[in-house]
């Protein structure tokens, strides 16, 4: 047991120095980040402004800081924690030093074992001793861990406490006013709808949210997060908090605050645990008042290493096969937020070098990446997807990648440019590889043009990956041996599928949802000599299909379902995402 007196002694070394002398920083890398410290001036924390350069990251000072000083390393995620110890200390303060008790000593109730994203904070420790009036003992863990456990511990406390204050401020100010006249009141309590908002992204991020709903209802701001892919209820507050949200988000978004009849689209970004999040604004007017939906991107998250992406070792192959030619149309479809972005970015990160002029025209540009030239559509300025494209040609390109091809002008563009020479990487939205073929038909290419141009196509889906710590294994019925294909002689065999336990809130992996991340399912198809001929003569959706699993392509079905069996995802899950009826 380690009590805060024998702590404060061995916390006297500097965190530089500590970390300097682990071999994870070195002197110059040091004095570095105290000059960029220096000039910064605002009080940030040296581990932060090491992790903000690149030198280190979270994960490696922790590991660092238990390896000098002899501290044990803590992991939340997988601890229950009990009510009388988190009633211990304000969550504000928790919020403020990035820490949090979590159990007292089983030999000594007088101490309490504390996790802390910075043992070395003295003041944290100080306060700390002083709330509680007991010894405490340090445990090791990052920032990341402590915001998640006190976004699951103390869940919408603070926002709703925040939304509370509004609503009587509001309530006080304006009595009984009709709702008609709040909206139209252009006095906003600025600062507890600044915290309110901020709180509702900030838990949003820690949740692995892709999009914030704020719904109006009759007598209810209801809020919803969309996580893998499916929309989860929040939290609730009172209707009159609406037109301040608004109000804030859009001078945020840079909007127009004064227009409440139209609909609206803006673009804000937002800092949490040290990351950038871009975040896509929409507005439309409902019945009840202005309905927003936020869209959150990651920058970093959009381009990975084709590894990440959970292609099957000869989908891999495939895929890197079709990049390797010098010219043609690569086309990645799929449903909205089925992943067709981060496969796109990932090419152009793959395809990124010295050698080659890439050309983006985007709707909106996703993720900056660094030596590519991203032009943003602006129809208002006549700058649309066909009229970018036309003016990229003259600036002598490689490789053109269009976030989506919508029309007939835009596809004959992009044929033409993969003709003449140039790899162009796009978006189209079918519903597999094979009808992909078909729709640029329906808009108005030539088959002899599609079969010349055309190196590949990639449909593609995104499936929830069951929860590892509630799952249960049961037994196929003999409908799902059959769905699934299973071998007729297997059919007396036992074999497991994974079934997804939902409303087991105790869950500390995915409280309660029964699925945790995703993981994409594939459908890739390379053009060959057999494809082309079919096309040709204008082949329909059935037989250039038949060809390609001939060719061995997996569809989504046969791709999902070997996710089911393997363990990954549900066969309920593969029914909701990857069948087309």
């Amino acid at each position: 047991m380690e009590s805060s007196v024998v702590n404060r002694r061995r916390r006297k070394k500097r965190m530089g120095d500590l970390l300097v002398e682990a071999g994870v920083i070195t002197q110059e890398q040091l004095e570095e980040a105290l000059q960029q410290q220096k000039e910064m001036g605002n009080g940030q924390k040296l581990g932060t402004t090491l992790v903000d350069m690149g030198f280190v990251n979270d994960e490696i000072i922790a590991e660092a800081i238990c390896h000098q000083m002899g501290l044990e390393r803590i992991h939340l995620a997988g601890i229950t924690i009990e009510d009388t110890v988190l009633r211990l200390v304000d969550e504000r303060v928790l919020r403020k030093y990035m820490l949090i008790p979590y159990e007292f000593a089983p030999d000594n109730p007088n101490v309490l074992r504390v996790a802390f994203s910075d043992p070395l904070d003295m003041m944290a420790m100080d306060d700390l001793s002083m709330i509680t009036g007991m010894n405490i003992e340090i445990r090791v863990t990052t920032v990341k861990d402590v915001a998640a456990a006190l976004d699951r511990f103390f869940g919408n406390s603070e926002a709703m406490k925040v939304a509370d204050q509004y609503t009587q401020e509001h309530k006080e100010r304006y009595g009984e006013m009709n709702r008609a006249s709040k909206e139209d009141s252009e006095e906003i309590k600025q600062a507890p709808i600044v915290r309110l908002v901020n709180q509702i992204i900030e838990q949003a991020v820690h949740k692995r949210t892709s999009d914030i709903h704020f719904e109006p209802l009759e007598t209810q701001l209801r809020i919803r997060y969309r996580v893998d892919g499916v929309l989860q209820e929040a939290m609730r507050h009172d209707i009159s908090l609406l037109p301040a949200m608004v109000a804030r988000i859009k001078i945020v978004g840079g909007m127009d605050i004064s227009e409440k009849r139209k609909p609206q689209d803006g673009r804000m970004t937002s800092i949490v645990d040290r990351q950038e999040y871009d975040i896509r604004v929409s507005i439309l007017p409902t019945v009840y008042g202005e309905k927003i939906v936020m869209r959150l991107t990651q920058k970093q998250a959009l381009s990975r290493d084709k590894k990440d992406l959970g292609f099957r070792p000869e989908e891999l192959e495939r895929f890197e096969n079709i990049l390797r030619h010098p010219h043609g149309i690569m086309l990645v479809t799929g449903p909205t937020g089925s992943g067709k972005s981060t496969t796109l970015y990932t090419a152009l990160s793959e395809l990124n070098t010295e050698e080659v002029n890439i050309i983006t025209v985007e709707d909106p540009v996703e993720a900056n990446i660094n030596g590519i030239n991203q032009v943003q559509v602006n129809v208002k300025a006549d700058m649309t997807f066909s009229a970018a494209l036309r003016s990229i040609l003259r600036q002598d390109p490689d490789i053109i990648m269009i976030g989506e091809i919508r029309d007939n002008e835009t596809a004959e563009i992009a044929t033409k440019a993969a003709i003449t020479g140039h790899l162009v990487v796009s978006t189209l939205h079918t519903n597999s590889a094979a009808s992909t073929i078909t729709r640029l038909a329906d808009m108005g290419i030539e088959d002899y043009l599609i079969a010349d141009s055309v190196v590949g196509v990639i449909a593609q889906r995104l499936v929830r990956r069951v929860c590892p710590g509630c799952r249960q294994m049961v037994p196929m019925d003999e409908m799902e041996k059959e769905e699934l294909k299973i071998p007729k002689e297997r059919w007396g065999e036992e074999i497991l599928i994974p079934k997804a336990t939902i409303g087991k809130t105790d869950c500390l992996h995915c409280g309660g949802i029964g699925y945790k991340g995703r993981i994409g399912v594939y459908e890739i198809m390379p053009m060959s000599p057999g494809l082309k001929r079919i096309i040709s003569k204008g082949g329909g959706v059935e037989e250039i299909e038949n060809q390609a699993i001939a060719e061995g392509m997996n569809t989504l079905i046969m791709s999902a379902n070997k996710l089911v069996l393997d363990g990954t995802t549900t066969i309920e899950e593969v029914h909701r995402v990857a069948y087309d009826n």
